[in-house]
């Protein structure tokens, strides 16, 4: 990766990281209810996809690898999010715990996309999960288990997501963020009804105050338009083992965001496993060695 996508990367994991605090602050923040998950999910990416779908190209790829995308980088992803969310996975840990997806990506890649991960890149990723488990050992036994379980779906689910979007090899990031975002309302609108009822939409539409529109504004214009306009740039033109790994800087920037505006206080593990996270994000961009000239063929001062 060139420095400038690197620090794309950054931006993405910065703007990522604040999400969490964001998702949670506007679904839960009103005294006489709260936003049903599903519902607040699918005003998301409503407004991700209109009225911008207008105004953009799509994709030169086939309708079902657009679908796909947003079947399960959106749509699958936050999906099982904002329900662990509701269900009692804080917004802190919930940022550590979807990291899980950069393992599942490289390893999916491998398989499906014969990208070999680099010596330095496995040493990354192996280091970045020695982090996640330092992290959830030093706070995750007060988390309901059915939270835990839906955020890891959603790891998988993004997982996914991301070699779908490196197999197109399709230019333009914000274009295909918005295009594939329409096979999302529909279905997260009925899983909603389905899963909360029918006056589901009443009672999201009486719990959607002015905090639930500055998070919306933001998980639209910032986490989608922004982050992953970026993020299926960079996974277009680089390898999936080589973007991804950045994404470990979510989890820092989500604890920290998390203790300052939620009160969440990370304990010791956290803090530890965050720097560990860190230190593998590190490990893994190190460029590979280049190899040294083989000076035995061509003898000294003979030219050809």
């Amino acid at each position: 990766m060139t420095r400038r996508d690197s620090l794309l990367a950054v931006l993405v994991a910065a703007a990522w990281g604040f999400n969490f605090v964001v998702i949670e602050w506007g679904m839960g923040s009103r005294a006489d209810g709260s936003v049903p998950p599903l519902l607040f999910a699918a005003v998301r990416f409503a407004l991700v996809a209109l009225p911008a779908v207008f105004l953009l190209p799509r994709p030169q790829a086939p309708w079902w690898a657009v679908a796909a995308v947003g079947a399960f980088m959106s749509l699958g992803q936050f999906g099982f999010l904002y329900v662990s969310m509701a269900a009692g996975m804080p917004a802190g840990l919930a940022s550590l715990v979807l990291q899980a997806q950069v393992v599942l990506t490289v390893v999916i890649a491998a398989g499906v996309l014969r990208e070999r991960p680099t010596r330095a890149q496995v040493a990354g990723v192996g280091l970045g999960c020695l982090g996640l488990l330092v992290v959830a050992l030093g706070r995750g036994g007060h988390v309901p288990l059915a939270a835990f379980a839906l955020c890891l779906l959603a790891a998988l689910s993004w997982a996914v997501g991301n070699v779908v979007a490196r197999a197109m090899k399709v230019p333009g990031g914000l274009g295909l963020t918005v295009w594939s975002a329409l096979v999302v309302p529909v279905p997260m609108v009925g899983l909603a009804i389905a899963l909360d009822g029918p006056g589901t939409i009443g009672r999201g539409v009486e719990a959607f105050g002015w905090e639930a529109a500055v998070s919306t504004l933001y998980t639209v214009v910032f986490a989608s338009f922004v982050g992953f306009g970026v993020f299926n740039t960079l996974l277009a033109r680089n390898p999936s083992s080589a973007v991804v790994p950045w994404i470990l800087l979510v989890p820092p920037v989500g604890i920290v965001s998390a203790w300052l505006c939620l009160g969440e206080v990370p304990a010791p593990g956290e803090l530890a496993g965050g720097t560990i996270l860190v230190l593998g994000v590190l490990v893994a961009m190190r460029p590979p060695r280049a190899p040294a000239p083989d000076m035995g063929s061509v003898p000294t001062g003979v030219s050809r």
